[in-house]
């Protein structure tokens, strides 16, 4: 590799960083060597006397106990395991094109092919290191026997490149030759991590942080807690004196990435960090608007990557920033690239539910997938209904009587705007709905499958090379973890920008039907029209599935999001995708498996799967702050207004691919529930919401259905 500026930046900081390995060498041995100089004077006749004998047995006391306390540290931070992305594999068998572009690329830049390519569901792309005897599969017959038939009895650190993790996002909404540039300095950062140096100073520092991590992990017990304690207290001091060369290692290492990079399509690299930013928006736009209200019902959106064209499309309609961002979809999408684009959706949709809501593994009767045609019906309506049932129940609780000439047990929207009326009436009821949401949250039964060995994201380099970055600059990374990966969500860019001037990302009611929604588009309807624009994703033909239209699905066209990328076959979900990658375990390395659990027990892998979750309580990412009271309240009315409409004036529930759950009359988005509802829980005043209900149409004395 021919080292220019960045590269021998990064070596010099790499032996700056092994010299601090060398000098606490040094300090571990000192007492030894002292020792032994005092007890080979001693037996020469030399240094005589009770003094000097004290002083030998002093020293060489503590040079034993210097020793000890080395060589255990020593052998934590060599076995710690280091973090591990959880990530879905693409095997060679699932994405030859991607393998082939990968190849390619790595050629034209002259580095070395990553050795696997993974997928996650995050807006970021990144070299990672999983060479770590713990993340490889445990040897077992026959495999694990030599040629001669001997049993090889340990698991060996094998030199290969790192794998490469690519955002799921980045698949479905770029195109194929805007996937290249951006993954150019990504694939160049595998030339820096052959170096020999770089590579022993970036597994000292990813060591170092796992015992870090290991030291502070609660439930260890009382036998281990000391020596793990005095463990963490040798690697947090070691990480200090070295973080400053290891951050200016990996800034040298994306510097010479980039640099090596601009070989490749550098122009239109510029062009596609606009798509780089504008995906970044999108996805965490349909994650907190979008996919945790259907998270918190139970079902997961089985084609989120999907969805993610369908609301760039959407934001392409409303902003005039984003105007001529659709004339790329009549280009090859880089999701085509993939044999079974629905498979790889689906297992990279289960795997966000995962880090960021933390559901089950599997499919149950409270947890299951729900295309994007039922998520109105599926999630919305009983979104709806569900907060109303629980504003009623605290109501009974609180001996809240009903309206006068109402059946006594009939669920009114009149009996919440009297008593919203009362003065301070707001307050308690209020404390009522956050009393009973931490009680439901308290009795709510553990998501499956949570336990394991190993944190996701590590309190250091986590795992990962740091060489490459979607960002172009090749993904420069600090001991002090990865940042931005995994729901480092840039909330004043991507929620305020579009619609919500509040800015916090929250999916309740009040998110799409405020007065601060965007603009009416052709998007709000129970079926989004926009689900089509992801048939630009492709078909396996090569050519874009009505070629570049982002208006919406074709006649006789379902306008499913996930027909278009791609769709599992016949049997379901492309087997290949979930195959054994040696790397990763695909769907199944999400589970709840038994070889996951005794992975999970033994610190290290079961079948070849790697444990990715650790004992962190899940979601690791949660997506949705904190609410208060308040805010709680305004969503429970308002979600009970929505069921009087559907109820009594012929409304239906709608999904907006922007703001999430929206309410529909005539077949129109309203977007003016919103200060209604708040002037009554505020401030006591039915009068803007009942003028609003009589232009609607809605029966404010009518019962109306709860589940």
């Amino acid at each position: 590799m021919d080292e220019g500026l960045g590269a021998r930046a990064a070596r010099a900081r790499a032996l700056a960083v092994l010299r601090t390995r060398s000098r606490a060498f040094s300090v571990a041995l000192l007492p030894a060597a002292v020792a032994v100089v005092l007890l080979f004077a001693g037996a020469r006749g030399l240094l005589t006397g009770d003094a000097w004998d004290a002083l030998r047995w002093v020293v060489t006391v503590c040079a034993v106990v210097v020793l000890l306390v080395a060589a255990v540290s020593a052998a934590v931070i060599v076995r710690a395991r280091p973090a591990v992305s959880p990530t879905v594999p693409l095997t060679e068998e699932s994405a030859p094109d991607l393998h082939r572009l990968v190849q390619e690329l790595a050629g034209r830049l002259d580095v070395p092919v990553p050795s696997a390519i993974a997928l996650t569901p995050d807006c970021d792309s990144w070299l990672e290191d999983r060479t770590h005897p713990a993340n490889r599969p445990r040897l077992s017959a026959p495999s694990a026997r030599r040629p001669g038939g001997s049993v090889l009895g340990r698991r060996r650190r094998v030199e290969e490149a790192p794998v490469l993790v690519i955002g799921s996002p980045f698949l479905w909404w770029m195109r194929v030759a805007e996937l290249r540039a951006v993954l150019a300095p990504v694939v160049a950062g595998t030339g820096p991590s052959a170096q020999p140096d770089i590579a022993a100073a970036r597994r000292f520092v990813r060591g170092l942080d796992a015992a870090a991590a290991d030291a502070t992990r609660p439930g260890s017990g009382a036998v281990r807690a000391l020596p793990l304690a005095l463990v963490g207290w040798v690697a947090r001091l070691l990480l200090n004196n070295c973080r400053v060369h290891a951050v200016e290692m990996e800034r040298g290492v994306a510097a010479a990435s980039s640099e090596r990079a601009q070989a490749v399509d550098y122009g239109l690299r510029i062009a596609a960090q606009e798509q780089v930013g504008l995906a970044f928006a999108g996805w965490d736009r349909l994650l907190t608007r979008v996919a945790l209200p259907a998270w918190q019902m139970g079902r997961w959106p089985s084609r989120l990557d999907a969805g993610v064209v369908s609301a760039l499309t959407e934001l392409s309609r409303r902003d005039s920033l984003a105007e001529g961002f659709t004339s790329r979809l009549g280009e090859r999408p880089a999701c085509d690239l993939l044999e079974e684009p629905g498979a790889a959706d689906e297992a990279a949709s289960l795997l966000a539910a995962r880090l960021f809501h933390g559901g089950p593994t599997r499919d149950g009767a409270d947890w299951s997938p729900v295309d994007w045609q039922h998520y109105p019906e599926e999630v919305v309506d009983r979104k709806w209904r569900t907060e109303a049932a629980r504003l009623h129940r605290v109501l009974d609780a609180m001996g809240v009587p009903p309206v006068a000439d109402t059946d006594p047990g009939a669920p009114t929207l009149a009996r919440i705007v009297d008593h919203l009326t009362a003065p301070n009436a707001g307050e308690e009821l209020a404390a009522g709905i956050s009393a009973a949401m931490a009680r439901e949250a308290t009795v709510a039964h553990p998501p499956a499958g949570s336990g394991g060995a190993g944190d996701v994201v590590g309190t250091g380099t986590g795992g990962s090379d740091g060489s490459g970055g979607s960002d172009g600059s090749g993904g420069a990374e600090s001991p002090g973890g990865r940042n931005g990966s995994y729901g480092g969500r840039d909330r004043d860019r991507a929620d305020g920008s579009y619609g919500d001037p509040g800015g916090t990302g929250s999916p309740g009611c009040l998110g799409g039907l405020g007065d601060h929604g965007g603009p009416d588009g052709p998007g709000d309807t129970g079926v989004p029209e926009g689900s089509g624009s992801s048939g630009s994703c492709g078909r396996r033909s090569g050519s874009p599935a009505r070629s570049g239209d982002p208006s919406g699905p074709g006649d006789g066209d379902p306008g499913t999001p996930g027909a278009v990328c791609g769709s599992p076959g016949p049997g379901g979900a492309d087997t290949s995708i979930g195959a054994d990658a040696g790397v990763d375990g695909g769907v199944d390395a999400l589970g709840d498996t038994a070889g996951d659990t005794e992975g999970s027990a033994t610190g290290g892998t079961a079948g070849g799967v790697p444990d990715f979750w650790g004992p962190d309580p899940l979601p690791l990412f949660p997506l949705q702050p904190p609410r208060s009271g308040t805010e709680l309240l305004a969503d429970h009315v308002a979600a009970m207004v929505c069921c009087a409409a559907v109820d009594t004036a012929g409304a239906a529930p709608g999904l907006d691919w922007l703001d999430g759950p929206v309410l529909l009359i005539d077949g129109e988005r309203r977007t003016d529930l919103g200060r209604p509802v708040l002037s009554l829980v505020e401030d006591g005043d039915p009068g803007p919401l009942r003028t609003w209900v009589a232009t609607t149409g809605i029966r404010l004395d009518k019962p109306v259905r709860l589940v």
